[in-house]
């Protein structure tokens, strides 16, 4: 089984870890504790809307966490697409842990399937116009980041950066006192083999950016003609002088546009709604459901 949609075990285990104690600090789970601790029960993953699947790891790890003799079982994996009643999977076990572990499991489910949900309409989007792939960003949820972008390529979506050491970003606020040749020569000399990209708002800087040896240039804020302009610009810079960098476009790209951003030739579209303001995705966990249904 493909391992491309999981979030690293560590980032899964801690994250767990942290929601858990939110809701069981400092008495632990009342309810829970009134009911006979040997009464057992299966529960049904339930979808209660369509969408595209991510946060199973979180989902298991919520569980196993609470009482490591739950069982849980998958019916669909991250990266698969749920239809409105479809069954998600199966959990089986004490009801009482089962019923202290269900909220986590269910927020981290919900949340990351919101990810993965809207990151798919967005490539969909996007593919319609083009073959530009759709990227993420840094706006994403603190201390979740490694799990939403997870969820991003759960969603057919693919990861830019993950933190500011991946690789140097050269934005307009850094640019001020340092002209973009300058920083990207030195970017290039303190950091060889790591990639060099640069925020543009004008094709000129563009043009600049990709001389002085940027490995990706960042077409900021512009419209699909001014795109259409720098593309043609970058590729007789490929053809002439043999510079090839890779071309993202961000800003005001929506659902309604993102085709014809795609349209233009560019290699990436960067949309930090994907992980900033998706909507959960509704699933519920029904207790004593008949797992032989």
């Amino acid at each position: 089984m493909t391992t491309y949609f999981d979030p690293p075990r560590f980032a899964v285990r801690e994250a767990v870890s942290r929601a858990l104690a939110e809701d069981l600090a400092p008495l632990g789970d009342l309810a829970a504790s009134l009911l006979d601790p040997e009464t057992t029960t299966a529960a049904r993953f339930d979808a209660r809307e369509a969408g595209r699947l991510a946060g199973t790891l979180c989902a298991e790890e919520a569980f196993a966490q609470i009482d490591p003799r739950i069982e849980v079982s998958w019916v669909l994996r991250d990266g698969d697409v749920v239809e409105q009643g479809d069954t998600i999977g199966w959990v089986r076990g004490r009801l009482a842990p089962i019923l202290t572990a269900e909220r986590t499991a269910l927020n981290f489910l919900g949340h990351l399937s919101g990810v993965a949900s809207l990151t798919a309409t967005y490539v969909e989007a996007a593919a319609a116009g083009g073959s530009a792939q759709v990227w993420d960003t840094r706006k994403t949820t603190p201390g979740l980041r490694t799990l939403e972008k997870a969820a991003v390529r759960a969603g057919g979506g693919r990861n830019h950066r993950g933190n500011l050491s991946d690789w140097a970003m050269i934005k307009d606020n850094h640019l001020t006192g340092l002209g973009i040749s300058d920083a990207v020569r030195r970017c290039l000399d303190l950091w060889p083999g790591r990639t060099v990209h640069v925020e543009c708002d004008r094709i000129e800087q563009m043009v600049e950016a990709i001389r002085a040896g940027a490995t990706a240039v960042l077409l900021d804020n512009m419209d699909p003609p001014e795109i259409v302009e720098c593309v043609a610009a970058a590729r007789r810079l490929e053809s002439e002088e043999g510079r090839r960098a890779l071309l993202e476009v961000s800003g005001n790209v929506t659902l309604e546009t993102i085709a014809a951003y795609s349209a233009t030739g560019v290699d990436h579209i960067s949309i930090g709604r994907m992980t900033k303001s998706a909507p959960t995705l509704d699933i519920g966990l029904d207790i004593g459901a008949d797992p032989s249904i």
